[in-house]
């Protein structure tokens, strides 16, 4: 029996990158999975899942989380077609590199709405079809970032992230009684449309080489995959997990292991 075979499973971001990464995964697994995205990509994701895993059941929902009503009204409709809920994959998030002292409030608050905000959203409107079903799970994507280190222009997305982790152990401890796990992902680099966007930015007329220079960092030589992100959400997630709770997990490469910024000095 496939690890996530008859699990239902909500991925948040799920249209692209480490969202894109973890549904594929999912469905790898034998789980039926329901993308929530508010990008205009949505709809190609969903073309191309359905053309890979034709025999799964794939739907999906145009969703703004920041918008309570907006998540509610998709849990109800996913519960009249699917029947149940069994995980939860708060992958959604944004990254807007500013300096603090020059950074808006707009820029602060959709960095706070969307990573926090959302997450608290989908989750609160998740939680009683969660209650309803045996050995439920939810994966929190925190970071290294905020949580373990941080780069100048990160103040509010390190912010967020830490207060993931946060609502990881405060969640964790509360759902425990209820037969809920609630654990957390900290991604180092992973090569994603947000990091190449991100390295565009920075040096728009040689990205690849931000690219390298991060890679230059990080003991294991390369940048993970979604994909490989993905099969940690996918153990999460199932009942080979079934005595982990409240935790953050490392996925970087070992990125975050040297004291020096050279191995082996």
């Amino acid at each position: 029996m496939l690890k996530l075979e008859g699990k239902v499973a909500v991925i948040t971001g799920g249209a692209m990158g480490n969202g894109l990464g973890i549904a594929k995964i999912f469905l790898k697994y034998g789980a039926s999975i329901v993308v929530f995205d508010y990008s205009e990509e949505l709809t190609n994701a969903l073309t191309v899942l359905k053309q890979e895993y034709a025999s799964s059941t794939i739907i999906g929902y145009k969703v703004d989380i920041r918008d309570r009503q907006m998540v509610d009204a998709c849990f109800h409709d996913l519960i009249q077609k699917l029947g149940k809920l069994d995980i939860v994959v708060n992958n959604a998030g944004v990254c807007e590199l500013v300096p603090f002292d020059t950074m808006s409030d707009e820029v602060r608050d959709r960095q706070f709405d969307i990573n926090i905000k959302g997450t608290w959203n989908v989750t609160r409107a998740a939680l009683p079809y969660l209650k309803a079903v045996k050995n439920a799970a939810i994966v929190n994507l925190s970071s290294v970032t905020g949580v373990l280190v941080a780069d100048g222009g990160e103040v509010a997305y390190a912010t967020t992230k830490a207060a993931i982790m946060g609502f990881t152990k405060g969640l964790a401890a509360e759902l425990v009684k209820d037969h809920i796990r609630v654990n957390a992902i900290l991604p180092g680099y992973i090569r994603t449309p947000m990091v190449e966007a991100m390295a565009k930015l920075s040096k728009p007329e040689d990205p690849e080489s931000v690219i390298n220079g991060i890679i230059a960092g990080i003991p294991m030589g390369r940048m993970g995959t979604p994909e490989e992100l993905g099969e940690l959400a996918a153990f999460l997630a199932s009942d080979e997990a079934s005595y982990i709770t409240a935790q953050g997990i490392v996925f970087d490469g070992a990125s975050t292991l040297p004291e020096t910024t050279t191995m082996g000095v």
